[in-house]
C-alpha cells in the first residue's frame, strides 16, 4: 500500500514479569503449549532473598549449591577463610533454581534443612495473593478481590490531622455515616491522638480513652453496617470496646506495648491489625528490623490464640521513622509480602507527605492519594486507612482496575 513502509528489525521489548502468572501469560502469547508454560514459568521469575546471621560453614555450602544451579550467593568477605563465624547472605536466582536448591539443602547439615523450609515459605508468601474472609463477629470482609478503604474517625481534641474536628460525639457519628456513604468499608475509631507515642511519653489513661470512644461506638454499632475497628494499644480499652460491639482491634504497637491485648482479641475472635512502631529512629537494617518486629507481633498474637487468618500487618508509616526512612519503607513495601499476611497502609496526611511537599495537614490530599496508588500498584496494600474517603475510593477503584488488567 502507498504510504506504508515495511517494518525492519525484530521490535524487541522487555516484558514485565512480576510473578508466575505473568510468566505463563507471556509464554502462552508466543505460542508455548500449557505443559511447556507451566514448566518454563519458574525460570522466568527472578527473586533475591536476604538471609541474616548464617553460619559461615553453612554459607559456604549454600553458595556452592546455588552457583552449581546457575544462581548466585553474595557473602561477607571473611567467609572464605572462616575469619567470621556468621554472615549475611544475598541469594539470587530464579524460582526454578530455588526449587532445585531446596531439594539439595534438605540433605545438608548446619541448619540448612530448616533454611530450605524457610526459603520455600518466604517465596510462597511473596507470590501468594489469595482471596480470604475476615470474620468480624456478625459481619465479614473479603480481602483480595479489591482494595478496601478504612475511614479514620478521631474523637480526640488534639488530632494532628483534623485538630479535634470530630471530638463532639454527634459530629463524629455524622461524619462516620458520611464516610460509609462515600464508600468506606471500615470505620477506624480512635480516642487517643494518632501522633506517634513514645515509650517515655505519658499515655492517655484507658479510663479517659474509653470515655471518649464508647458513646460514639455504641451508636455506630447500631447505625452503620460496616465493621468498626478500635485504634488502641491498651487491653482495658480493647475489652471495653469489644464488649460494646467493636469488630476489629488496630494496635499501633503491634501487641508489644501491652501484650495482654492479644489475649483479649483472641477471646473475642476478632481480626487484629499489628503495626510496626519504635521509640526513636536508629536502625542498622531498616526493612530487616521492621519485618523482624512484625514477625514477633504475629508470634505474640498466635501464642495468645488469635487465628492466623485474622492477622493484618501495617508497616507503620510515620511511626519510629524519619522522612527518608518512611520513603524507603514505601519504596520497599512489597517486601512485606514475605510475611504472608494482608497489609494495611496508613499514609493519609502523614508528615512524610507534608515535609516532602511543604504542605500543612489539611492540604495533603494529592500526596496521600499518590502513596495509596503506589501501595496498591506494588501489590502491598489490601486495606488503605484514610481521612478523605470519597477521593480515595475513586483513586482505589481506578488503580485496582489497572492492576487487575495485568
Amino acid at each position: 500500500m502507498v504510504g506504508v513502509e515495511k517494518q525492519d528489525g525484530y521490535n524487541l521489548r522487555v516484558v514485565l514479569i512480576k510473578d508466575q502468572k505473568d510468566a505463563k501469560k507471556a509464554l502462552v502469547e508466543v505460542g508455548t503449549d500449557q505443559p511447556g508454560s507451566r514448566w518454563m514459568a519458574p525460570k522466568a521469575v527472578h527473586r533475591v532473598i536476604r538471609i541474616k546471621n548464617l553460619n559461615s560453614k553453612a554459607a559456604v555450602i549454600l553458595k556452592q549449591e546455588m552457583l552449581s544451579r546457575g544462581g548466585e550467593a553474595a557473602l561477607s568477605r571473611g567467609v572464605g577463610n572462616f575469619s567470621v563465624e556468621e554472615t549475611d547472605c544475598l541469594l539470587m536466582g530464579t524460582l526454578r533454581q530455588y526449587d532445585e536448591l531446596r531439594k539439595k539443602l534438605k540433605m545438608q547439615p548446619f541448619g540448612l534443612r530448616r533454611l530450605a523450609d524457610e526459603i520455600k515459605e518466604v517465596l510462597d508468601n511473596y507470590d501468594k495473593k489469595e482471596i480470604r474472609t475476615l470474620r468480624c463477629r456478625n459481619l465479614s470482609l473479603t480481602l483480595g478481590e479489591r482494595t478496601l478503604v478504612m475511614g479514620i474517625l478521631n474523637v480526640t481534641p488534639d488530632s494532628f490531622s483534623d485538630g479535634g474536628k470530630f471530638y463532639d460525639p454527634e459530629i463524629a457519628i455524622e461524619h462516620a455515616h458520611e464516610m460509609v456513604d462515600e464508600g468506606a468499608d471500615i470505620i477506624d475509631l480512635g480516642g487517643e491522638s494518632t501522633r506517634p507515642v513514645t515509650w517515655n511519653e505519658e499515655p492517655l489513661s484507658a479510663a479517659e480513652e474509653i470515655q471518649r470512644i464508647i458513646p460514639v461506638l455504641e451508636r455506630l454499632v447500631r447505625e452503620i453496617k460496616v465493621p468498626i475497628s478500635i485504634d488502641t494499644y491498651k487491653a482495658e480499652t480493647a475489652r471495653a470496646a469489644l464488649e460494646a460491639g467493636a469488630h476489629i482491634i488496630n494496635d499501633i504497637w503491634g501487641f508489644q506495648r501491652d501484650p495482654k491485648i492479644a489475649s483479649v482479641a483472641a477471646e473475642y475472635d476478632v481480626p487484629v491489625i499489628l503495626m510496626h512502631n519504635k521509640d526513636g529512629t536508629e536502625y542498622q537494617d531498616l526493612m530487616g528490623e521492621l519485618l523482624a518486629f512484625l514477625r514477633r507481633s504475629v508470634e505474640i498474637a498466635l501464642e495468645a490464640g488469635v487465628k492466623p487468618d485474622q492477622v493484618i500487618l501495617d508497616p507503620g508509616i510515620g511511626f519510629g521513622k524519619d522522612v527518608n526512612q518512611n520513603r524507603i519503607v514505601m519504596r520497599c513495601l512489597r517486601e512485606l509480602r514475605s510475611l504472608g499476611k494482608p497489609i494495611l497502609l496508613g499514609t493519609s496526611r502523614k508528615s512524610m507527605i507534608g515535609k516532602t511537599l511543604d504542605l500543612p495537614a489539611d492540604q495533603r490530599l494529592e500526596g496521600s492519594l499518590a502513596t495509596v496508588v503506589w501501595g496498591i500498584a506494588q501489590g502491598a496494600a489490601d486495606i488503605v486507612r484514610v481521612h478523605d474517603v470519597k477521593e480515595t475510593v475513586r483513586a482505589v477503584r481506578m488503580t485496582d482496575a489497572i492492576v487487575c488488567s495485568l
